[in-house]
């Protein structure tokens, strides 16, 4: 546990994470000196007047840097970039800072599940809370969860009583400034390409952000880890440790292994298994797609190594419930499914939905460019009648995806047209899919306005 009393804390940002940093520094008896570089926006003037009557300077417009370098210790929020002048000042100047997750481990009093990968987090990360909940324990979720679906890691460490267990989803932003976190089970869900705006174009320094989740790996650590995926197994490969499986019965070499005290959890024929033994039926999960399947195995293998037992496990997995604007279903109408993935912000996730699904597909895909290569897409049109591509990246999706014989309609910015066409093309047995494969930041606030966007056009449809 560290020790602020009466140490200077900067903090940079004042979004979510930079203001329960604040509060935890606060708290913990620190002296707080807040900064944000944008002029100070309404939805946070109350919160930094909360701060000030609780005793932090708080400053909008620009950061102090004299005063940043002065301090015992810098925290960044992770919406600022790498490259921003701030940050490449300090690195002038010599002067390291650490992620708001990384503080607030410092004051967490049990153990730690720390979850990260380019897709499937946050469902991982509340179902195996959900999962450590139905077994028993006390089990606190939060960190990069956002949506109001989850606190903070800084709020997770003021908690009285502290839980049992603290179960923590880690962005690569977070995950590149931290110094100390060492967790007790680390979960590694997937790779691929994603933030390459954010990082300059290089995937390398991406995942190498993802990779400090192992900086303090023992032979005593666990690691819950994805078979078959390439990337991670060049990530992993000289990382010590336990290495626990989850994937698909028969896919994989890194399954066939009989390493002593090393589970699995499989995906065979349509049953969820751990360690051979089933758990339960696919359809029994309350959630679409085979890639939901493999997030519910990655954390019953979490939540076994930490004590939940294979009946519990399976209770849990009964009554888990889809995520809003994770492939979460909004209306059945004229045997049309239409289906939110809002969430879907790269290419790798809309690819993922793709492949879990077996109707015919009507995808609505576009948004802002973050500079995937849209190709990638291809292997998973096969099941796709209909692309609608939209919005500042329509141009481009539609001219990477024109030749894989499935029809693609360029459809320009207006996102209720987009619905209408969607409603004119598809055809009983369809599903229609929203998921993007961009960011939202061309037409909407963020994925969720985008999301809450669909459903409410997609509810007022006819009868």
């Amino acid at each position: 546990m560290a020790e602020l009393d009466g140490a200077h804390i900067a903090i940079l940002g004042l979004g979510a994470s930079g203001r329960a940093a604040a509060r935890l520094a606060l708290h913990e008896g620190a002296q707080v000196y807040v900064s944000d570089q944008s002029a100070q926006p309404t939805a946070s003037a109350r919160a930094a007047d909360d701060l000030r009557a609780e005793g932090a300077d708080v400053a909008w417009g620009g950061h102090d840097l004299s005063r940043v370098a002065r301090a015992d210790l810098v925290v960044v929020s992770p919406g600022i970039p790498p490259r921003a002048p701030v940050l490449q000042e300090l690195r002038r100047r010599g002067v390291p800072w650490i992620s708001e997750p990384e503080l607030a481990v410092r004051f967490f009093t049990g153990p730690l599940i720390a979850i990260t990968g380019t897709n499937g987090k946050t469902t991982t990360t509340l179902m195996t809370a959900h999962l450590l909940d139905e077994a028993g324990f006390t089990a606190a979720a939060g960190g990069n969860v956002g949506g109001g679906l989850a606190p903070t890691a800084s709020e997770l460490a003021l908690l009285e009583p502290a839980p049992e267990w603290y179960v923590l989803e880690l962005s690569s932003f977070q995950l590149g400034a931290v110094e100390t976190l060492d967790p007790d089970i680390g979960v590694l869900l997937n790779l691929a390409p994603d933030h390459l705006d954010h990082y300059e174009g290089s995937v390398e320094a991406y995942y190498a952000d993802k990779a400090r989740l192992f900086d303090h790996a023992t032979d005593d650590s666990d690691w819950v880890l994805p078979a078959g995926d390439e990337a991670v197994e060049g990530l992993v490969e000289d990382v010590p440790g336990r290495r626990h499986r989850f994937g698909v019965a028969g896919e994989g070499s890194a399954l066939t292994g009989d390493d002593a005290g090393e589970l699995r959890a499989l995906l065979d024929g349509d049953s969820l298994t751990l360690d051979g033994a089933r758990l339960l039926e696919g359809e029994e999960l309350p959630l679409l797609g085979r890639h939901n399947r493999l997030n519910a195995l990655a954390a019953a293998l979490t939540a076994r190594l930490a004590g939940a037992t294979p009946d519990a496990l399976a209770r849990g997995l009964r009554t888990a419930r889809p995520l809003p604007h994770r492939l979460a279903p909004v209306r059945e109408r004229a045997g049309v499914l239409w289906v939110n993935d809002s969430k879907a912000t790269n290419v790798a996730a809309t690819w993922s939905a793709l492949e879990s699904l077996d109707r015919p597909v009507i995808l609505l895909a576009g948004g802002k460019d973050k500079g995937e290569d849209f190709g990638r897409l291809l292997q998973a049109l096969d099941g796709v009648r209909t692309v609608l591509a939209y919005g500042a990246a329509g141009t481009r999706l539609a001219g990477a995806l024109e030749e894989s014989g499935t029809t693609v309609r360029l459809m320009g910015d207006d996102f209720a047209a987009v619905v209408r066409a969607a409603e004119a093309t598809a055809h009983t047995g369809d599903l229609v899919l929203l998921s993007p494969a961009c960011s939202s930041f061309d037409m909407f606030e963020d994925y969720e306005d985008r999301g809450r966007r669909f459903e409410a056009l997609v509810r007022e449809l006819p009868a």
